[in-house]
């Protein structure tokens, strides 16, 4: 159940689907070395398009970069996430079948969505 969050309606954060985020990267890849050198690579700035991933709290989540300003970036979740703005976010990359922490960020702001009240269902119809 990690990640999961439960709580009387009305008292839990916002649900968000989309995040701009204030970020800072690591100059040098942890747990990876480059050929002939003792240190390890250095972390490529975020890229429009790049598949990350997010961790918050204990939720880990897939994430699209859509676009990447300074040192703001606003990313597209893989899931919706219930998460306050302020909270601090860990930054993953792929890299050789590996994810590898590449550095950390804040949130602060969203595109967020409202949940179901109690007993609804959702009617998707194709």
């Amino acid at each position: 159940m990690a990640g999961q969050v439960l709580g009387a309606v009305g008292t839990l954060p916002e649900i968000f689907t989309e995040l701009e985020i204030s970020y800072f990267l690591l100059r040098r890849l942890l747990g990876v070395r480059t050929e002939g050198d003792k240190k390890g690579a250095k972390v490529q700035k975020l890229a429009k398009s790049e598949v990350l991933m997010i961790n918050i709290g204990s939720l880990s989540t897939g994430a699209r970069v859509l676009a990447v300003k300074a040192d703001l970036a606003k990313i597209s979740l893989s899931n919706p996430v219930c998460t306050a703005l302020e909270e601090r976010i860990a930054l993953s990359r792929r890299v050789e079948k590996h994810w590898r922490l590449i550095g950390w960020g804040q949130i602060r702001k969203g595109v967020t969505i409202k949940p179901l009240p109690p007993g609804a269902t959702s009617t998707i119809t194709l």
